[in-house]
């Protein structure tokens, strides 16, 4: 049973109660031992490399270097060794606009090492490229209140040295540090249900509600400062991996070394955030295989696709530690079964079916996201740019449009976002979010939201009005395929 397992907590998986998933000392800018200088010299300099499409060449030239194991016993450097090589991995794939199939020995041999030892993917990651990707623009907290601020943060590395690419980056980052409530007061609730104790269970479920909304707020902050078409062309092609990526020259992925094997790993993706992994856990919302339903006895109605869970793989590209704990999360969850077993506890089942709303909500904000940067950009003409030779970016205009993580985008996130909604406890819960669509206008279409921050006529309300945040995009603008009806406004 549950109840005789110790819950986790998140100081023996390394991590803090105020920064969560985010390690607990600030990431490392550059790695101390001189010897690794020119791994340093190439991710600092990788724009200007990419833009001169000089950076095979300049990798080619590489010596081997040695994993010294001075280096892998210092967990900040080791991070910082591996977000390196996986930036000039990614660089090196797809930098040039024709796609490489093989990583030189200079930086697969490395890189397969210290992936082993991280024990995650040994390819641009959201690890890689968000958690131990940030710094404070001033580390001192007598001259600025928070550190970990959004207006005091920034990258330490980027494949295009864009503002918008670091703005993609660093508001997940602050994502993850304000959902780090999430986890504490997850677990309070798990062990109020061990204790049978209602009042506790109801205050953190509150607690979690509040926290997700204030996620979806972050989330669509990253209109302020990363253009659509900016993301969609510039950037993401180098956030792809090499999973399914037949139609761009990879049909058995990537070979690491002269002499190694094909591999195939997913891109960087959302899906390894371990913090909405971890939310769903805490609220036992069940994730199904992508194209499969849960029925109301329990079982799967396959549909056309086969497709093993994308959720669960993605464990896989997550830091061993944050994969550990989730793990162990998983196996004390008890919250959704206290709810239902207390059918009439009202007050129990309206705050727990408050979190599973202001989730789907979320999720519902993410679609709008990734129609806006994504499927809205795959739909509209250009005259032929040299960047649509890049990554995915060369399906562009195709029906289908795939995540970086390689599976078809919009349906998936609308399964997952439906399969939250159905994990109501009440009926009523069930009914209303079985229908309703979240329709998210830009802000000053909401009341008193720019009349409270003060930005009624600012200059970053205009730019947000001119990013298309008018638009009123929700499931009637998208078929099936993830590709809209309505082609927006961009």
């Amino acid at each position: 049973m549950s109840e005789e397992i110790p819950l986790p907590t998140l100081a023996e998986y390394g991590f803090s109660e105020n920064t969560g998933f985010l390690p607990k000392d600030l990431p490392a800018t550059s790695l101390s031992d001189a010897y690794y200088g020119k791994w340093e010299a190439i991710a600092n300099n990788l724009p200007s490399l990419i833009l001169t499409r000089k950076i095979r060449n300049v990798v080619d030239r590489l010596p081997i270097l040695d994993v010294k194991p001075s280096l892998l016993s210092n967990i900040r450097e080791l991070r910082r060794a591996y977000s390196v090589l996986c930036f000039i991995a990614n660089a090196y794939v797809w930098g040039i606009g024709e796609t490489c199939d093989t990583i030189p020995d200079a930086i697969a041999q490395p890189l397969l090492r210290i992936s082993e030892e991280l024990e995650i993917a040994p390819l641009a990651t959201y690890a890689s490229l968000v958690l131990w990707n940030f710094k404070p623009v001033i580390n001192d907290t007598d001259l600025v209140d928070d550190i970990l601020d959004l207006s005091n943060l920034t990258t330490i590395n980027t494949f295009t040295g864009g503002l918008d690419e670091s703005w993609f980056y660093l508001v997940s980052v602050v994502f993850e540090r304000e959902g780090s409530s999430c986890l504490v007061s997850g677990l309070k609730a798990i062990q109020a249900v061990r204790d049978n104790d209602s009042g506790t269970l109801i205050e953190q479920l509150e607690i979690i509600a509040q926290t997700i909304d204030k996620l979806g707020d972050i989330l669509m902050k990253m209109n302020e400062m990363c253009d659509p078409h900016i993301f969609y062309h510039r950037i993401r092609p180098f956030l792809a991996g090499w999973k399914n990526m037949e139609e761009v020259g990879l049909p058995h992925g990537v070979r690491y070394g002269s002499n190694g094997d094909y591999k195939v790993f997913a891109g960087g993706s959302n899906a390894q955030s371990s913090l909405i992994q971890a939310i769903d856990i805490i609220l036992g919302v069940e994730h199904f295989p992508y194209g499969k339903q849960k029925t109301d006895q329990g079982k799967t109605i396959s549909a056309e696709s086969n497709q093993n869970n994308f959720l669960k793989e993605m464990r896989g590209y997550m830091p061993r530690h944050s994969t550990q704990f989730l793990n162990h999360l998983s196996s004390v969850s008890n919250i959704r079964d206290y709810v239902l077993s207390n059918p009439n506890n009202e007050r129990v089942t309206l705050a727990y079916d408050a979190c599973v709303a202001i989730l789907k909500s979320f999720r519902d904000k993410h679609i709008q996201i990734v129609t806006r940067y994504v499927v809205l950009q795959a739909r509209k003409k250009t005259s032929g740019s040299e960047t649509l030779k890049t990554g995915l970016a060369m399906t562009h205009g195709k029906k289908e449009q795939k995540g970086t993580g390689g599976t078809a985008l919009i349906p998936f996130l609308k399964q997952c976002r439906d399969e939250t909604g159905s994990s109501a406890a009440s009926e009523w819960g069930k009914k209303i979010l079985s229908t309703a669509v979240l329709r998210v206008k830009d802000d000053s279409s909401i009341p008193g939201i720019q009349k409270r921050s003060g930005q009624e006529d600012s200059e970053q309300g205009r730019k947000r009005a001119k990013l298309g945040l008018g638009s009123d995009l929700n499931d009637d603008s998208l078929d099936d395929s993830g590709v809209g009806r309505t082609a927006g406004h961009w």
